[in-house]
């Protein structure tokens, strides 16, 4: 129980729930506990009360436990499984060791939130798990064949830890981008190919986007109506979104999340002809071509050393490197390309908001991005854009810039809590739905 004020300065009692939201990844689960219900959404006053990953679930694993004023866990322990992964994140969450005040037994999570990536059409917004939303999930598979397989163990191993007795919910990272038109969602292939296997631009990391336009809308106090901005995602995985009047109209990762901009390891766009090229080439077969695309490339194959930019930058400045160098130009390029493009489409945009790994912590990517961009009317201040501290939420656009440059720190986990407590509570949720276009 705690008191809270919502925003018409009116004071709250609220006990709040407590809810686990699982990321599933192809051999790690990230995690988070979040304390919300419909008093704390209201006012902004949910809270994180623990966090952590298991990786190399399948051998020994890596565990990393956080809880709030306590000094984090760091361990390696044998986990054959998600069900074991999974259990001993429950075990230590309840635990004394994790100090979590009010969560001392399975019975006090009360909810389960599931980051999936891959929806497909079927699904436009978050929606309680059961046995037709599950064949639903396995019907995406083929659209997200290294994601929607994890996100499903992840579930599963979340009935047999919990039992059918806790609520589950699926969160869906396409669900935000389902309000594209078809102008931006289809690709330029025969038609009967989009509808006989839905071969279209999806989109991906919509919690991100979605989060960053409720951010900036809270800011500024406007309506959703109100909101056009281009928000970048910058981190291993990148992508662009523009948000005209707090929609998705476009973004830039595809029918896979490989398509779009220079990523980590992931090529981004690339004419298809070099596949059937370098197959020839080199000879290698399409599994190996997708696996270059997807892992060897990016920032890591354009330098050769590495996919963490951190280190690109280290190494561009003490060793004056210049395929490090190449790679992050190449990068911040790919970035400024679809900044354009997206202002074109929108016919301008009031602001561009930075998140992510690379782009909440990088003052030096931001200046490169922009660089060149004040002819659209995007000024970058140097020093308000180096002042600002990771982690921080500020404004570092120059005075007089046209469109306001933003640093806003995503919260996916946050909207995944949300909707799950929505979802489970009945409140009304956002439905995405496409926007009205001519008919084919």
């Amino acid at each position: 129980m705690r008191p809270v004020n919502d925003p018409m300065g009116r004071y709250i009692v609220s006990f709040g729930m407590n809810i686990l939201v699982l990321n599933s990844g192809s051999s790690s689960i990230k995690f988070q506990i979040v304390q919300t219900d419909e008093a704390l959404i209201n006012c902004d006053g949910d809270r994180c009360l623990a966090k952590g990953m298991i990786e190399r679930i399948g051998s020994l694993s890596l565990a990393k436990f956080e809880a709030t004023g306590r000094p984090p866990l760091r361990e390696d322990v044998p986990l054959r499984d998600y069900r074991a992964a999974l259990d001993r994140i429950v075990r230590w969450v309840i635990s004394p060791e994790s100090g979590i005040a009010g969560i001392n037994s399975m019975a006090d999570i009360h909810i389960i939130g599931h980051r999936v990536v891959h929806g497909g059409e079927k699904f436009r917004s978050s929606t309680m798990i059961d046995a037709a939303v599950l064949a639903g999930i396995e019907d995406c598979v083929e659209l997200a064949p290294l994601h929607n397989p994890a996100n499903l163990r992840g579930i599963r191993a979340a009935t047999e830890v919990f039992g059918p007795g806790v609520p589950q919910v699926a969160v869906f990272d396409t669900s935000f981008h389902a309000t594209m038109p078809e102008t931006a969602y289809l690709y330029g292939i025969p038609y009967h190919l989009y509808r006989r296997y839905k071969i279209r631009r999806y989109g991906f990391h919509g919690t991100s986007h979605r989060y960053l336009a409720y951010r900036y809308r809270v800011l500024h106090k406007i309506p959703k109506e109100k909101v056009n901005i281009i928000t970048l995602h910058l981190g291993n995985g990148c992508s662009a979104c523009a948000i005209k009047q707090g929609e998705s109209v476009n973004t830039s990762m595809g029918f896979t999340p490989l398509e779009g901009m220079v990523m980590g390891t992931r090529a981004g766009d690339v004419d298809v002809s070099v596949i059937e090229y370098l197959a020839h080439k080199e000879g290698l077969s399409l599994p190996d071509m997708i696996t270059m695309l997807n892992k060897q490339s990016g920032l890591l194959g354009l330098s050769g050393l590495t996919s963490d930019m951190r280190e690109l930058l280290d190494e561009e400045k003490e060793n004056e490197d210049r395929r490090a160098t190449l790679a992050i130009d190449v990068f911040c390029a790919s970035a400024r390309r679809r900044i354009g493009a997206y202002l074109a489409e929108m016919g301008g945009c009031d602001a561009l908001v930075f998140s992510g790994g690379i782009g909440e912590n990088s003052p030096a990517i931001r200046k490169r991005i922009c660089a060149g961009l004040e002819a659209l009317g995007i000024v970058l201040d140097d020093a308000r854009n180096a002042a600002l501290k990771s982690g921080q939420t500020g404004e570092i656009s120059a005075k007089g810039s046209r469109v306001k440059i933003h640093v806003i720190p995503t919260n996916e986990e946050l909207l995944i809590a949300r909707d799950a407590l929505r979802v489970v509570k009945g409140l009304p949720q956002a439905v995405y739905a496409p926007r009205k276009t001519r008919k084919a």
